[in-house]
């Protein structure tokens, strides 16, 4: 249990460092990360490298028993490099090169900015690879853009060559009889620059982009492993639904998986922000990192309203109920001047503590105090979802209906499960399901063979597999539809399929074994077409061709059970659906009922079984418990219910170890 902030000491004289070092350990902050965007005064020309005054920074910190984080600075190349190698320049769709004075603006495929990059990766991890404090290295910084420049296009033209191996075969996946789109020549392969392009050819395009920032992040992850001792890992700091390209194929070189975890304008929405912590759990399959959280408020939203007192406490620790090891904020302190003044930090520029302070304070003891108590656990759940980049992409490049947002869709499943106290994975379709009573593919668009009979092993050994609408809808090229009815090579399992599917500019009503309700955005006319399906719910009058068709069925399989849900329901239908669904699969929330608010995160692991109970309202709340509980923060035994004020968490186990008083 880590709590840390991002610290610029270069951005302040260095007779301020050692009482910005104080203010955090008051605060019980163990971790700094720094350097990630220090290029021009860790090499201030080139080949000049001037890494003394981060070694002393480092050294002032750990002094002090801080760990430290080691971010390259490769996000925010010096101008000595970008005067000398305009090549290393970014060129934005619109054909535009970037300039100087932002983040980002380099050019990821550029052989000569990765050899720089190289260098002074290499040169910090030949400083700091056995500094016995510092513990990890990020990778640059929110990976966010590509360059459509002449070197890329070279680059995406010769990693199509290497995988279609002939333009014949090229042709045939991408189907480029239609519109005359024929290549007779790999130096014609374009950048997918317009809307409406090629299916084919836009997702191999992401596919492309993934390899390409995947091999740019290699080239540092080589550089610093020359030096590094093995106990350093590496990771990178990721932004949640982000989706330029595919998270788990960059993880696959990293130790441990982060993201950035910010609210923006409004309020911390729990049901929500959860799926993105779950999100990126899954992409290593294990507990993770929030490199920056955001302390109070923002500089970029909208509005940039400040969090309500106490619920950047409730933030973090909704963090932890999902499997975060260390809670940082960005930033320790704002600059003076820069793109970033107004953001919210901790310390004002006056030195002296904001008023967060103090919240951050309490929180920094509580991890302490309860540090041994969690350590070894992670998150525990029965329910899976999955999730695919390539789902994602091919059904926005073709949505039909311009709220069919498939990670609106996921949501719209993952929140009742939340709601109801679930643990819930999020996981590539391709991860081991063995240890899942249900899993929800909300969409599952494109199916091969190989996917197909993983997830009909999964239901014959057992479990419980619920398609949503969209899915074994084409094939995993996205370069044609199935030469069968959805859900494709489901359909015979299943004993039903897809007649027809309808884009809805009105709801439909729905109605079945519950409560009614409607159809809204998609709506799928499903036909059985083996007798021992059952009908779960039906369409009502609506558009004429879905009357009184199926819109839901289910069918024992094996040992187990496939179900195809057919339509995007409102939310009041898709609750009861889910509630079925957990039903049907032998589910119990493993903590029972709690009001609406309350969320319930559970963490298992070294014989210990916990709880954090977090009240997420502005009002205080009666939790009804399935055991007498102790709450390891204030030290008290509850033995059939706890008083949560407003805004306030309990971490609550039947074995509690607690190091230092709170």
């Amino acid at each position: 249990m880590i709590l840390g902030c991002a610290w610029y000491p270069e951005h302040w004289d260095e007779s301020r460092w050692a009482d910005d070092i104080r203010l955090m350990r008051e605060a019980n902050i163990s971790l700094v990360r720094v350097g990630e965007f220090a290029w021009s005064r860790l090499e201030p020309q080139d080949g000049q490298m001037a890494l003394d005054w981060l070694e002393r920074a480092v050294t002032l910190a750990t002094a002090q028993g801080m760990m430290v984080v080691l971010g390259t600075p490769t996000a925010a190349p010096p101008a000595w490099l970008t005067q000398a190698h305009p090549e290393v320049l970014a060129i934005r769709e619109d054909g535009r090169p970037e300039v100087h004075g932002a983040r980002g603006h380099f050019n990821p495929a550029s052989a000569t900015y990765r050899t720089y990059c190289a260098r002074i990766a290499g040169a910090l991890a030949e400083r700091f690879g056995k500094h016995p404090q510092v513990i990890g290295w990020q990778i640059d910084n929110e990976y966010n853009h590509v360059s459509y420049d002449a070197e890329t296009l070279a680059q995406w033209q010769a990693w199509l060559m290497a995988k279609y191996g002939t333009l014949d075969a090229l042709n045939s996946h991408w189907t480029t009889s239609y519109w005359s789109q024929e290549y007779t020549d790999w130096s014609q392969l374009p950048f997918p620059l317009r809307a409406g392009h090629n299916p084919g050819l836009t997702l191999d395009w992401k596919r492309f982009v993934t390899d390409l920032l995947r091999s740019y992040q290699k080239t540092q992850i080589d550089a610093i492993r020359q030096f590094a001792e093995p106990r350093q890992w590496i990771t990178h700091n990721f932004m949640g639904w982000f989706d330029l390209f595919d998270h788990y194929k960059l993880c696959e070189d990293l130790e441990i998986a982060s993201w950035d975890n910010y609210v923006g304008t409004g309020h911390l929405n729990y049901l929500s922000n959860g799926a993105a912590h779950d999100l990126t759990r899954g992409f290593k399959r294990r507990n993770f990192l929030v490199l920056e959280t955001q302390p109070g408020s923002v500089n970029w939203a909208g509005v940039n309203n400040a969090l309500d007192r106490g619920e950047v406490r409730c933030m973090a620790w909704h963090a932890v109920g999902h499997g975060a090891e260390v809670v940082s904020y960005w930033q320790w302190r704002s600059a003076l001047n820069g793109q970033e003044q107004y953001h919210g930090c901790l310390v004002a520029p006056d030195g002296n503590p904001r008023p967060l302070y103090e919240e951050v304070s309490k929180l920094g003891k509580e991890f302490t105090s309860v540090a041994k108590f969690l350590r070894g656990t992670t998150p525990a759940s029965e329910v899976a979802i999955l999730h695919s980049y390539d789902d994602r992409w091919a059904i926005n490049g073709q949505r039909f209906h311009k709220d069919f947002d498939p990670v609106e869709h996921l949501l719209s499943f993952y929140r009742p499960l939340r709601a109801m106290s679930f643990g819930v994975d999020i996981l590539h379709p391709s991860a081991p399901l063995s240890a899942y009573k249900l899993v929800i593919a909300p969409h599952l668009h494109l199916v091969d063979d190989e996917i197909s009979e993983h997830l009909l092993k999964y239901v014959e050994e057992g479990g419980h597999l619920m398609l949503g609408p969209r899915s074994g809808f084409k094939n995993a090229f996205d370069n044609a539809l199935l030469p069968v009815r959805q859900p494709g090579p489901l359909a015979w399992s299943l004993g039903a399929h897809v007649e027809e599917y309808y884009a809805l500019d009105t709801p439909v009503p729905v109605t079945g074994a519950w409560e009614d309700g409607e159809a809204t955005i998609w709506a799928e006319w499903l036909k059985v077409d083996a007798d021992n399906v059952e009908v779960k719910l039906r369409y009502g009058t609506g558009n004429g061709w879905l009357d009184e068709q199926p819109a839901m069925v289910t069918r024992k399989v094996g040992n187990g059970r496939l179900t195809y849900l057919a339509a995007w329901l409102d939310v009041p239908l898709t609750r009861r659906v889910v509630s079925w669904m957990t039903g049907a699969s032998r589910l119990a929330p493993p903590f029972g009922p709690v009001p609406e608010g309350v969320e319930v995160c559970r963490r298992v692991g070294g014989g210990r079984e916990l709880y954090i109970l977090i009240n997420h309202t502005d009002r205080p709340l009666q939790v009804e418990l399935p055991r007498a509980l102790q709450n390891a923060l204030t030290r008290t035994v509850h033995p059939q219910h706890i008083w949560l004020p407003a805004r306030d968490v309990a971490v609550m186990g039947a074995r509690v170890e607690i190091t230092t008083p709170v």
